[in-house]
């Protein structure tokens, strides 16, 4: 029989594996237990300090985040001053670097450190007897900011250490980041939230980890890279600045794993070549190579030059922000019709390219920033990533500065351009005719619950465009055996199978048709809605707004998508050109009576009578909805065999639940 532990025994062992799991996770990215274990043992170590407060400690995973908010932050003194480091900007400076330390050191080779220069804010983490005590900012070097509430709130900074052999005082130094993934996360919350947005994941980071309330930073997706250390005492550390980093991350501190020892300057030059080609898959912003001599004893040897190290050296990459000027804003056309803004550029050299456009992203992003024709813009541009305005010089503003105007027509197709209140993005409202959305809107009509073209994919419909053999969706009826052969990976086996398909998508229905057109918001459900209601197109195409909201769930905003869309003459020719091709679908009358309008149904498990697409279809033909997923408004739930969670919800909300000879009856009735 096992012996159950007390609830102090039980809280130091959940507190180690929770630790343990933590370096696992954070340092080593090698979990060794998925997410829902992890959660059960810090929802355990949770109650347990619940249930016995005089068990909580500081350094308890739990006690992250505690602290009330402050007024400001106080001062912290350096024991050993953060200092900057000289930069090297091309391979000669960096040369001439590596000659002066051998020059000092009277020595023909000299074993450096190569590792990123992470683009976030310095760090300090003082560590007593292995217990976080503080974390400061690098301030001016010799003074920062107390940030210790703040910076214990980022999973990657353990409260306590993990193993032994650490000093009893130690000093952990550092870079706080947000990854791209994280800012991107971060900026999209902020965007749905119609808050500001953050100009890049450095700016973003720095802001963070001066919030006076730590509950903000501990929303935001903070990391730490420790680099080094201040302050040894009560303890010995190696002798190679490469070891004391391998001994850090045995102690539960994330270092960057693809640091590397390098000899001599040519293997320096390599180091840099190889990560900048590797800058651009980097979770994390990075602007340059830092190398340093990895002995200690020669580092002591070479000493400081004012405020920096003669022993370590940041090899800059090329600049990603530089100062330019709008000379003209355009609008370019996404393949789904976004409309973009997009600011034509004096050529400005950034990131390693010329750099002659950017970015607006929306006519409200251009109002936020409040950029004009004419202004000084800050650039940014970060590899491969679309340049980007930033942020406007605005006491650099000219007189003759002319605010920008959006458009109404496309200037691509000529068709409208629709901007619906409350949302953000602007659209090309002529979806099939459009040359900026040819290819999404082939790709759409093919597709499975549209008119099913088998074959039709997404290679071949950018092989179809871009060998100019379609101009919009009606064109795939106008394909040939012999031009259809002459593609890559197609043969005339494939060809006459494509064509057979397409021959036999022309017999469709009302309701697939109407979803292929790729009108906004109408989806397959809405296209059932407007097949059923209409019967045929030509009374849908003279609809009003008014009319189309008088069918159940279709609201104002789908009205004047779907209006919109048949009042543009292009989407109207290329519907006559598809008609013409003899597409066609049964014509039906709306049902005189609907018995079952306004009722909700939700099917689960499986029926064997008929399929649950069947199921489905029979009843939206007698006027009822078919949702998935259960609510308080929900008619009933037919349940078949083997029924999944949705039974149990139904149970929990008193919703009427149906079995299979129920639903037969109903339709019956």
């Amino acid at each position: 029989m096992a012996v159950k532990k007390n609830p102090a025994q039980r809280v130091e062992q959940l507190r180690e594996q929770i630790r343990f799991h933590n370096y696992r996770y954070y340092v080593l990215d090698d979990p060794q237990i998925p997410d829902a274990e992890y959660d059960r043992l810090w929802r355990e170590l949770q109650s347990l300090e619940e249930a016995h407060p005089e068990l909580i400690s500081a350094d308890s995973p739990t006690q992250r985040i505690g602290a009330e908010p402050l007024n400001a932050f106080g001062d912290v003194r350096h024991e050993v001053p953060m200092l900057s480091l000289d930069n090297a900007f091309d391979d000669g400076e960096l040369s001439e670097f590596d000659r002066r330390v051998r020059e000092r050191l009277e020595l023909d080779e000299v074993e450096y450190t190569a590792e990123p220069k992470l683009d976030g804010l310095a760090v300090s983490l003082l560590y007593e007897h292995g217990i976080l005590l503080r974390g400061a900012t690098r301030g001016d070097g010799s003074t920062g900011e107390d940030i210790t509430q703040n910076v214990r709130t980022i999973h990657s900074v353990p409260l306590r250490l993990i193993g032994d052999g650490y000093p009893a005082r130690l000093e952990v130094r550092g870079e706080v980041i947000i990854s791209h993934a994280g800012f991107q996360a971060l900026n999209e919350r902020a965007q749905q939230q119609g808050q500001k947005l953050f100009a890049n994941p450095r700016n973003a980071a720095a802001g963070s980890l001066r919030q006076l309330d730590p509950r903000v930073t501990a929303r935001r997706p903070l990391e730490m890279y420790c680099y080094g250390v201040g302050l040894a005492a009560g303890g010995k550390l190696p002798q190679r600045h490469s070891e004391i980093l391998q001994r850090l991350r045995g102690w539960g501190l994330r270092v960057y794993s693809g640091i590397e020892c390098v000899s001599a300057l040519q293997a320096c030059i390599d180091y840099y070549r190889k990560l900048e080609q590797q800058r651009e898959s980097l979770p994390f912003d990075i602007d340059g190579v830092v190398f340093k001599v990895d002995r200690l004893d020669l580092q002591q040897q070479l000493g400081f030059v004012a405020r920096a190290p003669r022993w370590a050296i940041a090899r800059k990459f090329p600049a990603q922000e530089e100062l330019t000027r709008v000379i003209g804003i355009d609008v370019q056309v996404g393949r789904t019709g976004a409309i973009t803004p997009v600011a034509r550029l004096e050529p400005v050299f950034v990131g390693g390219v010329t750099v002659t456009n950017a970015t607006l992203h929306n006519e409200d992003e251009v109002r936020r920033k409040d950029v004009h024709i004419g202004d000084t813009v800050i650039v940014r541009r970060a590899g491969d990533v679309i340049p980007e305005v930033v942020s406007v010089m605005a006491d650099r503003r000219p007189e003759n500065a002319r605010a920008f105007v959006m458009p109404t027509r496309c200037p691509v197709c000529d068709s409208d351009i629709e901007k619906v209140e409350g949302e953000v993005v602007a659209r090309c409202t002529g979806g099939l005719y459009c040359e900026a959305q040819r290819k999404e809107a082939i790709r759409h009509f093919a597709s499975r619950r549209a008119m099913d073209i088998e074959g039709l994919g997404e290679k071949l419909v950018e092989q179809l465009v871009e060998h100019k053999l379609i101009d919009d969706v009606a064109g795939l009826y106008d394909l040939d055996v012999e031009s259809l052969a002459g593609l890559e990976r197609m043969g005339e086996k494939s060809a006459r199978n494509l064509i057979a398909a397409l021959e036999k998508s022309k017999q469709t229905t009302l309701d697939r048709f109407l979803y292929s057109l790729g009108i906004r918001e109408v989806g397959d459900a809405t296209a059932r809605s407007l097949a059923r209601d209409f019967g045929d197109l030509g009374p849908l195409i003279d609809a009003t707004e008014e009319r189309l909201e008088s069918i159940p769930d279709i609201g104002p905003v789908v009205a004047k998508h779907i209006v919109h869309f048949f009042q543009q003459p292009h989407n109207i020719e290329v519907i006559e050109k598809l008609r013409n091709a003899r597409v066609s679908w049964p014509v039906t009358e709306k049902a005189a009576h609907q018995p079952l309008q306004g009722h909700t149904y939700v099917l689960t498990g499986s029926l064997s009578v008929m399929t649950r697409d069947e199921a489905r279809h029979r009843l939206q033909q007698l006027g009822a909805k078919v949702s998935g997923s259960v609510s308080s408004k929900t008619t009933a739930v037919i349940a078949g065999e083997k029924p999944g969670s949705k039974l149990a919800k139904a149970e929990s909300l008193g919703v009427a639940v149906l079995s299979e000879q129920d639903l037969l009856q109903l339709l019956e009735q």
